[in-house]
This record gives structure tokens, C-alpha cells and sequence, in this order.
């Protein structure tokens, strides 16, 4: 079984990137054969400086490798560094209607954000699907916002294959994993850099620890029991308390004597204590840029390798050879 997931590097990486894609990811590692890319090509419909583009890629890759993804047990690589996805992006978009793009919602939702249209941004599902069916994926870890993606992906498949024959191209699955598919923003929503309610995986704990003191909470005296329905602050300590710390919280919360500040307090506290490994080896690699240099130079040869093999399958298949 190949498992493949792509990371965008659009700016700092945060705490839903880390729950919805690096985790499952990593905790992946070994249960098939895995595929990993910086996503740098599809963050050029909205990143248009390049030193910032090439900042970006960099810290994912330390990110990534920070947060524990073994080399060794995987293949990590930028998605620029396997051109061959872009000419299997293009025989993808022969069989691709253009209904099926303008459904997307992704593209839509970016639009009403005010994000300019273009082709790429249009496109993006085309070059989505080119980048799981490059590698023969079969399973691919995805939030709810992108599983409309994979329907498109799979759509093309099933096109492809019926105009140029069965097993051409090979019909990838989703994975959502629920308990972590939406992340809370700090102000209740899906947290997205798209809405600036993100917090962040690494950066300095004193501004950090501010954006989670600034989550809006109701106006419940100390001594009053509090709402655990919808609550920010529960629900992202959660993902990193223990199970004993946090049925003390929702204890808290229901018996009062207890105020926000201090399940701010204990939160902050926890997210800070969670990601401290993370920090210590994130140092490493930022002192020795060698290492990553080589991680992803041996993940992009490895890539290439197997991109090139179903590339061929392709080309074969539609007669361009």
C-alpha cells in the first residue's frame, strides 16, 4: 500500500497542519509505503515573492523533520523537484470537464476571500490528481476541505481509464480521520491561516502563550459553571493534555470555582510542554541545513524514479510513444 500526502508551504506551519496531516503522516510511517512532498508548486497561486516561496519550503522541510518523520522509513520531497507532474497534470486536464472544476468549492471559497483568479487556482484539482497518481497512491490522508479534491481525482481515473484502458491509472481512496479532520481556530472556526486564527507549531513561547490568553470566552464569574459545548479552549486542550488532565478541565468547567485564566493558563501550559521535543530537535536542524539538504535531494531522486515509471505507463497508454 502507497500513502501519499502533500504539505502547502504557505507561511508558518500551525497547530491544525500538525493534527490534520504531519501527525497522521508520521504516524504512518511504516504501515505502507510513504510518499511526502512540500507542495511548493501549488503554493505559487498565492505566493508571488519569490525569497518568501523559498523561505516557506525551507521551514516546512525543517518542520516536518522536527516533528519526527523518519527518512529512513520514507520518501520526502518537493513537489518542483518531479517535473514529470506537470505533463501528467496536462493529460489529466484533456478528459477533465470544466464542470467539474467550477464545482470545486475550494476554488470558489478563495475567490470570495478575494484571492485573484487564475488559472492555476482553477486548476489546482487537476494538478492535485496529478499528484497522487504519479506515484500510484493508494491512500491518501485528507482534511474534509480537500476530500471534494480526491472525488475529482478519482473521477479522472475513471476516465482515463475508460477512454485508454484499464489500469492505466490507479483509483486512490481517502482517509479522513474525524477526530482530527477540523482543527479549532483560536476564534471557533477551522483554524486556517486563510482566516488569521492560527497558532503556530514553533516560534517564541511569550507571544504565543498571548494568542491563546486572547481566546474569547463569555462572561462566566468564577464561581459559575461554564458551557463545554463548543469550547476553543477544551477542545485544544484535548490534542495535547492527557486524558486525566482533561476530565479535570471538564470538571472544572461544569463545578466552577474555576476562571477562564486559568484554563487559558493550563492550556498554554500544555501546548508549550507538547511541542518541547519538537523545539529541541527543530534547533538541530536549523544549525546543520546539510542534513535536510540531503533528505530531500535522496527523496526527490527516489521520486523521480517512481514518477518516471507510471509516466511511461501513461505515455504509452495515450500514444505519445
Amino acid at each position: 500500500m502507497r500513502i501519499l500526502t502533500g504539505l502547502q508551504p504557505s507561511g508558518k506551519l500551525h497547530v491544525g497542519n500538525y493534527f490534520g496531516a504531519i501527525k497522521p503522516a508520521i504516524d504512518a510511517q511504516g504501515e505502507g509505503d510513504g510518499y511526502y512532498f512540500i507542495a511548493d508548486y501549488h503554493a505559487m497561486t498565492t505566493t508571488h515573492v519569490p525569497a518568501e516561496l523559498r523561505e516557506n519550503v525551507r521551514n516546512v522541510a525543517i518542520d516536518f523533520l522536527a516533528c519526527g518523520f523518519d527518512p529512513s522509513r520514507g520518501v520526502f520531497f518537493k513537489q518542483s523537484s518531479v517535473p514529470e507532474v506537470n505533463e501528467l497534470a496536462w493529460v489529466l486536464s484533456t478528459v477533465c470537464p470544466m464542470g467539474l472544476l467550477e464545482r470545486c468549492h475550494s476554488y470558489k471559497d478563495k475567490i470570495a476571500k478575494g484571492i485573484s483568479a487564475n488559472h492555476a487556482l482553477f486548476a489546482y484539482p487537476a494538478l492535485m490528481a496529478a499528484d497522487i497518481l504519479l506515484y500510484d497512491s493508494n491512500v491518501v490522508p485528507v482534511g474534509e476541505d480537500q476530500k471534494q479534491h480526491l472525488e475529482v481525482t478519482r473521477d479522472l481515473v475513471g476516465k482515463i481509464n475508460d477512454q485508454y484502458g484499464e489500469g492505466t491509472l490507479v483509483m486512490p481512496k481517502a482517509r479522513i480521520r474525524d477526530d482530527v479532520a477540523k482543527v479549532p481556530g483560536l476564534d471557533g472556526e477551522k483554524m486556517s491561516k486563510s482566516y488569521n486564527n492560527t497558532l503556530p507549531i514553533f516560534g517564541d513561547e511569550k507571544p504565543n502563550k498571548k494568542l491563546i490568553m486572547r481566546i474569547k470566552t463569555d462572561s462566566a464569574a468564577v464561581e459559575d459553571s461554564k458551557p463545554t459545548e463548543n469550547s476553543v479552549i477544551l477542545a485544544l486542550y484535548q490534542l495535547f493534555a492527557s486524558e486525566g488532565d482533561y476530565q479535570q478541565m471538564v470538571s472544572d468547567y461544569e463545578n466552577g470555582g474555576c476562571g477562564y485564566g486559568d484554563f487559558k493558563k493550563r492550556l498554554a501550559e500544555a501546548y508549550w510542554d507538547y511541542f518541547a521535543p519538537m523545539r529541541v530537535r527543530r534547533e538541530e536542524l536549523v544549525a546543520n541545513p546539510d542534513e535536510v539538504d540531503a533528505v530531500l535531494k535522496a527523496g526527490a531522486e527516489k521520486a523521480r524514479e517512481e514518477a518516471s515509471k507510471v509516466l511511461d505507463r501513461v505515455r504509452r497508454a495515450v500514444g505519445l510513444v
